[in-house]
């Protein structure tokens, strides 16, 4: 696997939880004290998540870091322009 399919996978699997919360980016924004472009970044594989900020982005989630990083390729490929 290649660094750009790991954040992919890392984006769509933040982006899928926080779909599932049915909360925006800006409200994960606020639940976790990362700036909204950053997780926009973040879930179009474009940032790589410091381990604080993968911890904070879980907790905002309601999840375990673990299911973050889980590597199922299971969710739809975000495109670079979304």
């Amino acid at each position: 696997m290649t660094d750009r399919e790991l954040l992919l996978a890392i984006g769509r699997n933040v982006r899928r939880q926080r779909l599932l919360l049915d909360i925006t980016q800006e409200e994960l924004s606020a639940r976790s004290g990362l700036h909204p472009t950053y997780i926009s970044e973040v879930e179009r594989g474009k940032r790589n998540l410091t381990v604080v900020s993968l911890f904070r982005l879980a907790g905002a989630l309601e999840t375990e870091p673990s299911r973050i990083l889980e590597l199922v390729n299971s969710s739809p490929v975000i495109a670079d322009d979304q």
